[in-house]
């Protein structure tokens, strides 16, 4: 512990922002991060826990304690191999990862938690300046060849590992740029997407091949899944060419809306409207890009995605944006005894959202209104809960105005035509049905194939897609070696 009494002197400092009007002009990323000083301060409010809960509150499980105490004593060379000996991609978590583990912090119990998000991202920003993160290339080839299909996350993380065991691993990506929904999903002004190059550049020097534009097996035709594939390569194919197939796709079925009016023109799932501006950004010219500029915009939903629309919309120049949210408005702040040291159920409230955006609580979509085909407004009513069941509340109908309306309700499955060429056995959910044990852990019911991350698990957070990937890598060098030395 750098300072015993460090809790108890210093109080939590948060990473800043940019002013609103300031960053509305861009998709440049605007946090401003701590510097030197004040991250040696927020590292010695960790008190050192003899049963760190952080570390198990965070997915990758990652060394938060020892890490905290090397940045108090100044070591930041050593702090970067501690968190890189748990999590490929700190700059990704560092950015966009709820921080699990400060929920989990032991000092949350009745004050503010150590802001582990802030020292994370100050230790990797600092290794790429100076120049720590280098290619790990592995001391033997093994002479096996397996196919990553998905270059999300899961799919980069698992990738980076097998190849640092020695096996030739190829990395298939449907869309023209590796990154899954990091690289067209997450808002630039989020995560820039220069941090997702520098690791493609790293794992190509470790021997990691990239075929972008390549659609294993195929979509519906009238999926709304992005899709901007120039070729297709089959199951087959891949179970003829690989030792070993492990997919690591994402859950991309949005879920839908079914309610009168919803042919409308004008109504789009968020996954229609985020990665086309991603693609802009990136240089690309759009045809037909769905725009915001000047339209009164509703998104249905109340989750990160939503928030994702909210600021794309305003960097747009909406005329006003609204975001629906079913639920009733949970509590400013959770009652922390009793949620402590799990995720807590509170009112959070997005840089995204303070740069302008009405949020509706307890509302329910029960119409879209239009006229000539065009949507012109969403008709909804309040409701409430009663014995777990939603109770609309009489006389709160109302229309509101609409010109664009994004549907970001989360999303129910990965692509069931893609499992269903595989052959693979699906779950409950339409997931790829895989367990997580230590021992046939990612496999499937087809032979020498395996799934990891979304694909598997469901919807959820990049820092499980990390953790799902490294642990899927681990599964299939343990397949093809008969055992392994990658961390599970």
């Amino acid at each position: 512990m750098g300072k015993i009494t460090g809790f108890m002197e210093f109080e939590r400092l948060e990473e800043g922002y940019k002013p609103a009007p300031e960053r509305l002009k861009h998709y440049k990323e605007f946090v401003i991060g701590l510097d030197e000083s004040q991250v040696k301060v927020q590292a010695a409010r960790c008190m050192d826990c003899g049963t760190p809960f952080c570390n198990n509150g965070c997915p990758v499980n990652n060394i938060i304690p020892d890490f905290n105490e090397l940045v108090f004593q100044g070591d930041w060379h050593n702090a970067i191999t501690v968190l890189h000996s748990t999590n490929n991609f700190p700059e990704f978590t560092g950015r966009i990862c709820p921080a699990p583990c400060e929920a989990a912090c032991t000092l949350n119990v009745n004050d503010d938690a150590v802001g582990i998000k802030s020292i994370e991202h100050a230790i990797i920003d600092r290794a790429w300046t100076e120049g720590w993160v280098t290619p790990q290339l592995p001391l033997h080839k093994s002479g096996k060849k397996v196919a990553v299909v998905g270059s999300g996350p899961a799919g980069m993380a698992a990738a980076q590992q097998l190849a640092r065991v020695g096996h030739d691993v190829t990395l298939f990506e449907k869309n023209d740029r590796v990154g899954g929904l990091l690289r067209y999903g997450i808002p630039d002004f989020k995560m820039e997407k220069s941090h997702i190059d520098r690791r493609v550049e790293q794992m190509k020097a470790e021997g990691v091949t990239f075929r972008t534009g390549v659609m294993v097996g195929d979509l519906p035709k009238d999926s709304k899944v992005t899709n901007w594939a120039k070729e297709s390569i089959s199951p087959e194919q891949l179970n003829q060419e690989f030792d070993a197939v492990l997919l690591t796709g994402g859950s991309e079925q949005s879920r839908d809306l079914s309610v009168p009016g919803r042919a409308l023109e004008g109504i789009h799932f968020a996954m229609e409207f985020l990665p086309q501006q991603n693609k802009v950004n990136a240089g690309d010219k759009l045809k037909g890009q769905l725009r915001a500029d000047g339209k009164h915009v509703i998104v249905i939903g109340g989750g990160d995605t939503g928030s994702d629309c909210v600021g794309t919309s305003n960097r747009h120049g909406a005329a006003h944006v609204t975001q629906f949210e079913v639920m009733p408005q949970p509590p400013v702040e959770e009652n922390r005894p009793m949620t402590w040291p799990y995720w807590p159920l509170k009112l959070r409230t997005s840089s995204s959202h303070e740069e302008g955006c009405a949020r509706e609580f307890a509302i329910s979509t029960k119409e879209f209104v239009g006229e000539k085909g065009k949507v012109t407004g969403v008709k909804t009513v309040h409701v409430e809960w009663k014995d777990g069941k939603m109770v609309e509340v009489a006389g709160s109908e109302q229309v509101l105005k609409a010109d664009l309306v994004l549907l970001a309700m989360g999303f129910v499955s990965p692509v069931a035509t893609v499992l269903e060429a595989f052959g693979i056995d699906k779950d409950a959910r339409g997931n790829a049905k895989a367990s997580t044990e230590a021992v046939g852990g990612y496999a499937t019911n087809v032979p020498k194939v395996f799934a990891a991350g979304d694909i598997r698990r469901g919807q959820s957070l990049v820092v499980w897609a990390i953790r799902e990937g490294r642990q899927a890598a681990r599964a299939v060098d343990e397949f093809l070696m008969g055992f392994s030395d990658l961390p599970r």
